[in-house]
């Protein structure tokens, strides 16, 4: 039996295969991230949360698997961190250290849509990211910089271009809001029209909690919001932007495309379609990483050891 995890911030799924890779059990508890380590309030909250998990499993009629594989957000290319991630889950879930392998989400996801070597995923969910593991298990990356650099074409990139199209157009015609589709669909979601309450959402909340405007945004442009289509036409080739570098990089591979941003509205695949042309074929899916956790750890899968750090 394996134990497979895919922590991410919102919510942390579980799956328990057999070596037949037949699926046991599965659910879901409380977001966690890495970052959780760097407080001792965090670490509290990563062995509650993980204990809570237990309980699940035992309350399903299983025991804890010995071999676990968990994909974690907020962990890259920390040999340290990851050390540490797999001691606390270890001790937690009361199994031997060296049977619990922590790699990052992304590299979980890239697993659950290819063997290495394969294609390309292009990841846009509040942030974005390409991620390519190569035959030898290194991993290779596009973008995924954060909001304040990048993260062209995510739900957080979409939110703040309807925003600075808000504000612009503001300050050049005062109350233009109120004959703008786009501008009542995000200003409503904020809770009002004024400038302070656009920069207490935005400057005051949490990266989550801006990058949910881009719901907003796509509600706008199925109503016949040019300006809001717009929007989501150009995150589409901003997308599109990742899958080329890595293709210039590394050669033509087949492009999955994942996440809640994707999701939106049809017109970000079809302008990342158009933007890659014959460049690459692109493929929408939908991620059940924490199986794909479970797969490798119940069949001990040789591919977790020659995995790079990432």
């Amino acid at each position: 039996m394996g134990l497979g995890l895919d922590v991410g911030g919102t919510a942390t799924r579980w799956a328990l295969l057999d070596r037949a890779a037949n699926l046991r059990a599965e659910g879901s508890v409380a977001g966690l991230t890495a970052l959780m380590l760097g407080s001792e309030t965090g670490r509290a909250q990563l062995a509650a949360t993980l204990g809570g998990l237990a309980q699940d499993l035992r309350c399903a009629g299983h025991a804890v698997p010995a071999r676990i594989v968990a994909g974690f957000s907020g962990y890259s290319d920390d040999v340290a961190l990851r050390t540490r991630l797999e001691t606390l889950v270890a001790q937690v879930l009361t199994v031997a250290a060296d049977q619990v392998r922590v790699v990052s989400d992304i590299t979980l996801a890239y697993l659950d849509c290819f063997a290495p070597g394969e294609g390309y995923l292009v990841y846009a969910g509040t942030g974005s990211i390409a991620v390519a593991i190569d035959p030898h298990g290194r991993t290779h990356r596009a973008g995924g910089r954060g909001s304040q650099l990048d993260d062209g074409g995510s739900g957080y990139w979409i939110a703040r271009e309807a925003l600075q199209h808000i504000w612009r157009a503001e300050d050049e015609a005062p109350g233009s809001w109120s004959r703008s589709e786009l501008a009542r669909c995000v200003l409503g979601q904020i809770g009002g029209s004024t400038w302070t309450q656009t920069r207490e959402f935005v400057y005051q909340g949490s990266r989550g909690q801006v990058g949910e405007l881009a719901l907003a945004v796509a509600a706008a442009a199925r109503a016949g919001d040019a300006d809001a289509l717009d929007i989501l036409r150009r995150a589409g080739a901003e997308l599109a932007r990742l899958a080329v570098a890595l293709t210039r990089r590394l050669g033509p591979r087949p492009v999955a495309l994942a996440g809640r941003a994707v999701h939106l509205h049809p017109a970000i695949a079809v302008a990342m379609r158009e933007a890659l042309g014959d460049v690459a074929v692109l493929r929408i899916v939908e991620l059940h990483s924490h199986v794909t956790a479970a797969r490798l750890a119940a069949t001990d899968d040789p591919i977790l050891e020659t995995l790079a750090d990432a």
